[in-house]
């Protein structure tokens, strides 16, 4: 799947899990697992509980996600 087909979801981090997946609360009031995108694994962005984050979300599983940008 290309990432422009990605639905983007604005929402917070309420919990990391092992394996480096984040339970993410989103906006709209769903609960999505979601893990860092590369590009944020690659620069070594930290993303902690309480953070905003905008995550990719797929149009086929909407229970799981991309955390593409953290919020300042």
């Amino acid at each position: 799947m290309a990432k422009d087909d990605l639905i983007d979801v604005q929402g917070t981090v309420t919990a990391v899990h092992s394996g480096g997946l984040y339970r993410v609360q989103s906006d709209p009031g769903h609960e999505i697992l979601a893990q860092l995108s590369g590009r944020m694994r690659r620069f070594r962005i930290k993303v902690v509980p309480g953070d905003r984050v905008r995550v990719g979300v797929s149009p086929y599983d909407p229970t799981r996600g991309l955390i593409t940008f953290r919020e300042r």
